[in-house]
């Protein structure tokens, strides 16, 4: 039988060392001892982190995948689907009014863009010049979009599933740019849920850590980013929920 160390595995699957013993801390990856110490996996660690990734893609909760993992120990296919049809379905809801949030406010910007493409009035702008909108009676218009599911939660990254779609070398390329980030920043505290990282400041510096907190963003929504400039500093804050411990440390060095 075919066992792995926990570098081996984590070769074996493309998944961080930091990961799997954040999996295994949660309940989600059960590891053996060696006399040593070490922990070892056999092959059906293999199926069950593909089955936890594919879980996270879905856009489940740490909590759902965690359950569905038990479901999936009574060795009964019929039973999972069973179980996993109503979490499909909730995302279908949510991604759909998703959906409806993003198509009212493309309808509300084709608004204000043909409003902007008419002759300016003279002189300055003013209540009905076009510059300044506002949202419709009737409809809602959201203005500000969330990443994630539609809620009324003002910190939508806590909620987040923790899943980065990328992978393979993309991944081991993202992470090598923040550590050559991370490696010129002059100071780091721990904040509550993440990290405070400090650089000196400068123009292409700052243009710099902005372009790759976005990047990272748009793979891992979960990621909350605050950049605040000072005359003498860039500052960026990250937070993460705790579910995301293991790749707050892969990429920053810190526990969320």
């Amino acid at each position: 039988m075919t066992r792995y160390r926990i570098s081996q595995l984590a070769e074996r699957c493309g998944v961080p060392a930091t990961t799997l013993r954040f999996y295994e801390d949660a309940g989600l990856l059960p590891a053996e001892r060696t006399p040593a110490g070490y922990r070892v996996y056999g092959e059906e660690a293999v199926e069950r982190l593909a089955f936890i990734s594919s879980a996270k893609l879905l856009g489940l909760a740490l909590e759902e995948i965690r359950e569905l993992l038990e479901v999936r120990e009574d060795g009964v296919c019929a039973s999972v689907r069973a179980r996993m049809l109503p979490l499909v379905a909730d995302r279908i809801t949510d991604t759909d009014e998703r959906i409806a949030e993003l198509r009212a406010f493309s309808a509300h910007l084709a608004g204000v863009h043909a409003e902007l493409a008419g002759p300016a009035p003279e002189g300055s702008c003013g209540p009905d010049c076009g510059c300044t909108t506002t949202a419709p009676a009737a409809g809602p218009v959201p203005l500000t979009l969330s990443p994630t599911r539609v809620g009324q939660d003002p910190q939508p990254w806590r909620d987040a599933p923790v899943a980065c779609t990328l992978g393979g070398a993309e991944l081991g390329e993202r992470t090598e740019q923040w550590r050559q980030l991370i490696s010129k920043a002059e100071r780091r505290e721990e904040i509550p849920d993440g990290i405070r990282l400090s650089f000196p400041a400068g123009a292409e510096l700052c243009g710099e850590v902005a372009a790759l907190a976005a990047a990272e963003q748009g793979c891992c929504a979960f990621f909350d980013f605050t950049l605040h400039l000072t005359p003498a500093a860039i500052e960026l804050s990250v937070r993460a929920p705790e579910s995301a411990a293991g790749m707050m440390t892969d990429l920053f060095g810190a526990t969320a």
